[in-house]
């Protein structure tokens, strides 16, 4: 998920004035006005939120592997409500379970619960559906009819939105909202199967995940039937439907023997713009093939897909969510084009264990921005890209985000540890742990030490300190240094006094690069490691320095400051 380009604390786009003097959002007007005030004040300030949706993950839903959804959802947005129905087929894994619990929400009328073919007694409340039977260990089939006006969840949650008095029906999930419109285990761990059947006016495109099975026409209108042959999460499962504009465009393997189609689903009005916008994909897609591995969606589709949230993008697996307002022809957000795309790897194919692991997902899509600018105009638009998402105040733990999954320190931090774990490792072996964590955990789901473990057997080094440090401590290394040289026979020696300052974290080691400049304006680069708060080095050299920097090529998330003694 991007919120924006590319300061991101989960919502930083500002809607032009102009913009909303043409388009009706109908329910999107209380998200944009108040979404920052509101939205923070019921979930992201409150610092018990996540700890208590994991708690709303009872231990019955724990013993229960959802296999399969299939989704049918007839729409009526004149009405703003839909007639639904799910079937989650699923696998008990222990015996003695007399519970059935599902994540979903009670605004809905339920209209029938059919647990294998047959009624049973359930209650729905606090957002927890609960069939009450003995369920062998086995596989259920468990299929709920319900119709109604979805509630308003998270940032969006099921959206039947107006654009210049045109429907536009989507929905935004994450990270647990998915229950706000079909009964699931909502949660990023139990990935399961999907088709999903979407019903709506003839004169309107319904899209979703994986492929287009079928359209089957009924009357005035058109049920689009869309099939993953590959797990998905609940959060990533997505519906857009309305008057688009389709074009597309081709993407082959890199053993060349898949043609995978990239679809575009846009307003008319946008259509233009848009092919002017995502001509890149292609080339994106290869790019991140050739260095993580191959799409992961190969056999189904990548795509694109407008909806009215304005506040950014959203990575459904297959077919991105792109905002009505990012769509100017001018490519004026290429980095989140680039950032969601990154996602279909990192989020989708590897999704988190728990949103403990958000950074997995954020920090890593991330740091592709700043990846491909490096394929593309090499290592000072690296640097240039990393130091736009520097900062002097990550005072969060990255791998302890709490409520606060959407910040600073989850997207740039979490970008800036693996920039450093690059560093640490040395191109070679950085990639090479990249492609083996993608190849071991494509299509499940991995925490921080599952991607710690695979750096450490492919580098050969131990990693638990540089994961300590950056991943589950607070803070940036702050350096005070001073430097002095004098001539000794017929060289020059240079001692170098380097300490730690910084107050969030007490002693940080790390690789340090020292550049020395001299006075034939000629550069010469050391490394040192920095394993105490204080160190004392001494450089010999022909020339005399004029000038010593810490970190010249910004590989450490560090401040240096020269403090010269009087």
């Amino acid at each position: 998920m991007n919120k924006s380009s590319p300061l991101f604390i989960a919502v930083l786009i500002v809607i032009p004035i102009f913009l909303v003097a043409f388009v009706e959002f109908d329910e999107l007007d209380e998200l944009q006005s108040n979404i920052k005030k509101e939205y923070y004040k019921k979930h992201l300030n409150n610092s018990s939120r996540i700890f208590d949706i994991e708690n709303e993950i009872s231990p019955s839903q724990k013993k229960v592997d959802i296999l399969h959804y299939d989704l049918f959802f007839d729409l009526y947005p004149g009405k703003k409500e839909f007639k639904a129905s799910a079937t989650l087929t699923g696998k008990v894994k222990v015996k003695g379970l007399k519970e059935l619990d599902i994540n979903f929400y009670d605004n809905f009328d339920v209209s029938e619960v059919m647990l294998n073919g047959a009624k049973h007694k359930y209650i729905n409340e606090n957002n927890m559906l609960k069939v009450f039977s003995d369920l062998p260990v086995d596989t259920f089939s468990l299929k709920i009819d319900y119709y109604g006006t979805p509630e308003r969840a998270g940032f969006a949650g099921f959206v039947f939105g107006r654009i210049n008095d045109n429907s536009l029906v989507y929905t935004l999930s994450e990270p647990y909202y998915a229950s706000s419109w079909f009964p699931c285990n909502d949660f990023p761990s139990d990935k399961a199967l999907l088709d999903i059947r979407i019903r709506n006016d003839s004169s309107q495109v319904s899209v979703s995940n994986g492929s287009l099975i079928n359209i089957k026409r009924e009357g005035n209108k058109n049920t689009y039937h869309w099939k993953t042959i590959y797990p998905i999460s609940t959060y990533l499962i997505a519906i857009y439907s309305s008057a688009f504009k389709h074009f597309d465009d081709k993407y082959i393997s890199l053993d060349e023997t898949d043609t995978m189609t990239i679809d575009y689903y846009v307003l008319p009005k946008d259509l233009e713009n848009a092919k002017k916008d995502f001509i890149q994909h292609p080339d994106m897609i290869r790019f991140f093939a050739e260095t993580f591995g191959e799409y992961p969606f190969i056999r189904e589709k990548y795509g694109i897909a407008e909806f009215l949230w304005q506040l950014g993008a959203m990575e459904h697996q297959t077919i991105t969510g792109v905002a009505s307002n990012m769509i100017s022809g001018k490519n004026f957000y290429f980095d989140i084009y680039v950032h969601e795309l990154a996602h279909q790897w990192w989020g989708d194919a590897i999704g988190p264990k728990s949103w403990k692991d958000i950074w997995l997902n954020e920090g890593f899509a991330s740091y592709c921005e700043a990846l491909f600018y490096e394929f593309r105009s090499g290592k000072s638009a690296l640097k240039s890209t990393m130091l736009s998402k520097k900062r002097s105040d990550f005072t969060d733990i990255l791998g302890e985000p709490g409520s606060f999954l959407f910040t600073s320190t989850v997207y740039n931090k979490g970008a800036w540890v693996l920039h450093m774990l690059r560093w640490e490792l040395g191109d070679s072996l950085f990639f090479n742990s990249l492609r083996k964590y993608y190849e071991k955990y494509k299509y499940s789901n991995a925490a921080t030490e599952d991607f710690k473990k695979v750096c450490e057997d492919v580098s050969g080094k131990n990693l638990t300190k540089f994961f300590d440090q950056w991943v589950y401590g607070k803070g940036i290394i702050k350096l005070q240094f001073d430097w002095t040289s004098s001539k000794k026979n017929n060289e020059f020696e240079t001692l170098i006094d380097i300490e730690q300052v910084q107050s969030e974290y007490d002693e940080y080691n790390f690789l340090l690069e020292i550049g020395f400049k001299y006075e034939d304006q000629q550069t010469e680069y050391h490394r040192v490691n920095i394993n105490s708060t204080s160190a004392e080095f001494n450089f010999k050299s022909k020339q005399k320095p004029v000038k010593v920097t810490l970190d010249p090529n910004d590989w450490l998330l560090m401040t240096s400051e020269r403090i010269v003694d009087d």
